[in-house]
């Protein structure tokens, strides 16, 4: 009996120390850790992420619920102590954080947080620009070349090129503001080609500008009277030709038009009876004799003779020939 009584207090000790024990581990609940499964916090437009969500200790199961910017975006049960795994996809810039996870059982009041996650969104450059505020320059002169790329993300370093070899080292932005050198202008070499290149951390992207030449004004200023003085001279010899038509090429036309050839009947008018104008003379004279002071001089006049089928009219003259 003695036996038994000393059995059933150990028994009532023992039971009681395990339930204080067991209500003791499942009281205990550890902050979680959030954490990116990738490894990195770099992020690109568009990027599906993971998030990973886990209490080291706790009683299962455990409820783990992400925040983003203090709203709810999903919840995960797990029937163990195994981490919540949520996937994201980066659409925007609103999509980077701050994000953070809660862990809950089902005998834990309030629940636990976990650390703050920011991402940050990596963008890549674009093509940048190369310019300068002229684009003339003299031997002798400093002038200025600008390179600034629109997008991406920051910093930003740049490098100038003549040809393909680098002319400056390397000029990291910190904001979105250009890198300038200044060269000076002390040759006709110096009036190369010129490039720049920009590039980021994202993506591993190197991009090129487009060319740029520097023009040498001084020729420029010597070339642009030479052509003036050209085309002021061929429209001078446009306008002295024009002019010229009415009094020398019409007139000369005409008179190889009515030139005489000789006959045996005397001078004869070349001029063809189908031409367009509206009447043709024709003019006769007959061969001087040496004992003769008159000649026979004749006229004929042919009017229009497709119009009208009439006689020819024929005008006789004589002409007194002295020496």
């Amino acid at each position: 009996m003695f036996f038994l009584t000393i059995l059933l207090f150990s028994y009532l000790q023992m039971s009681q120390q395990i339930q204080k024990t067991t209500a003791n581990d499942k009281e205990v609940l550890s902050n979680p850790r959030l954490i990116p499964v990738q490894g990195t916090l770099n992020v690109v437009m568009n990027q599906n992420v993971s998030l990973s969500c886990h209490s080291d200790s706790g009683s299962p199961p455990v409820r783990y619920t992400l925040f983003k910017h203090n709203q709810k975006v999903s919840t995960l049960n797990r029937p163990d102590l195994a981490p919540g795994l949520f996937n994201l996809t980066i659409n925007s810039a609103s999509d980077v954080g701050e994000y953070k996870c809660k862990a809950e059982t089902n005998i834990s009041s309030g629940g636990k947080y976990s650390n703050s996650l920011n991402f940050t969104l990596k963008e890549p450059i674009s093509k940048p620009v190369l310019s300068s505020p002229t684009s003339q320059a003299k031997k002798g002169q400093n002038v200025t070349l600008s390179c600034l790329s629109e997008n991406g993300s920051l910093p930003i370093t740049y490098v100038f090129f003549k040809g393909r070899q680098s002319i400056s080292p390397p000029v990291t932005m910190q904001k979105r503001a250009a890198a300038v050198i200044f060269l000076f202008i002390s040759s006709s070499s110096d009036f190369g080609t010129y490039k720049c290149r920009a590039e980021n951390s994202c993506c591993n992207i190197t991009k090129y500008s487009n060319s740029f030449n520097f023009t040498l004004a001084g020729e420029r200023s010597h070339s642009r009277p030479l052509i003036i003085a050209l085309v002021l001279i061929l429209l001078l010899f446009i306008t002295g030709f024009a002019l010229a038509i009415p009094f020398f090429i019409i007139p000369s036309y005409k008179a190889k038009k009515f030139k005489c050839t000789r006959s045996s009947t005397g001078c004869t008018s070349t001029l063809n009876a189908e031409d367009s104008e509206n009447y043709v003379i024709y003019t006769e004279i007959e061969p001087v004799k040496p004992e003769e002071e008159y000649v026979n001089f004749s006229v004929i006049r042919r009017e229009d003779e497709k119009a009208e089928k009439r006689p020819l009219a024929t005008v006789y003259s004589k002409v007194l020939i002295r020496d």
